[in-house]
């Protein structure tokens, strides 16, 4: 149990410190080369140093220390900590690597850097989260959200962007908002691909004159779980057994071929889910 804690815990440092090194690197050679508005805490700075003056530097130290606070409130004390290590670690990253790159750039191209600094945010994003911290500053109102109304992260996460966007438009021409707002879609979608990755799987429901003999097909030969439901048919009113089961996706075709071939007449729903937990899935099977 210990050695699995441990390693859990490695997995999460290095998860962490990764997405932290890439959301680095895509800053530098993307997103400020190309000088494109910037969405989370940095659009949040630039757009009150327009207004007032106050250095961008000076702000996000301030922001994140709030929101830091905010996160230990209500995302917990080991929330809160590893959020400090990512918080302190990025500038660092950023600072080591444009003293390293200088003033490299990859494209001048003004939609290939927003396109790839989207999928480079976004992916970065989903790995500190994954490994259960954030990046700091706006990432963890989005979190909070999630935990306490179940508002996906990908959506109140665009929201808050989109804000910021506009809160930047009183000093970039109107194109750069179009940028921005394509920049936006793209993290949201890289994020959401991320969040979800190895997570879906698929369920099936077996409606069937034969359940007893494709329940033992499913638990002998795909060694996957099935619940049996009691329904009854809505014209005739027979009652009938339905087979509930989630499997992975891979074992998707050779759970419909069983069924097929008992049953050729069988009633099968299969429908993607997003998140799945319990034994075989989030704990391995004994």
């Amino acid at each position: 149990m210990m050695e699995e804690r441990t390693r859990n815990r490695m997995v999460s440092l290095l998860l962490v410190v990764g997405g932290n090194l890439f959301y680095a690197l895509t800053v530098k050679l993307f997103l400020l080369p190309a000088e494109l508005i910037s969405c989370g805490t940095t659009g949040i700075a630039l757009a009150v140093n327009s207004f007032s003056g106050i250095p961008i530097s000076r702000f996000i130290f301030c922001f994140n220390v709030a929101m830091l606070i905010l996160g230990w409130r209500f995302l917990g004390r080991s929330f809160a900590l590893s959020t400090v290590f990512s918080s302190l670690f990025y500038p660092i990253a950023l600072e080591v690597l444009d003293v390293l790159l200088g003033d490299v750039r990859i494209t001048q191209e003004p939609l290939l850097n927003v396109l790839f600094a989207g999928l480079g945010l976004g992916i970065s994003l989903g790995v500190v989260m994954r490994g259960g911290a954030s990046t700091g500053g706006m990432d963890i109102p989005p979190l909070i959200l999630k935990r306490y109304f179940r508002i996906p992260v990908s959506v109140s996460l665009w929201t808050f962007d989109f804000c910021i966007l506009l809160a930047q438009m009183f000093f970039h021409p109107l194109e750069d908002l179009l940028y921005g707002i394509l920049l936006i879609m793209v993290v949201s979608f890289a994020l959401n691909r991320v969040l979800l990755l190895g997570t879906s799987r698929t369920e099936v429901k077996i409606v069937s004159t034969k359940t007893d003999a494709i329940r033992t097909a499913i638990l002998s030969q795909v060694d996957r779980g099935v619940t049996l439901l009691h329904g009854e048919g809505g014209y005739l009113r027979r009652q009938t057994e339905i087979i509930l089961s989630v499997v992975s996706n891979h074992e998707m075709p050779k759970i419909e071929r069983l069924a097929r071939e008992i049953d050729p007449d069988c009633f099968m729903i299969i429908s993607r889910v997003t998140e799945v937990w319990g034994k075989g899935f989030s704990r391995g099977k004994r």
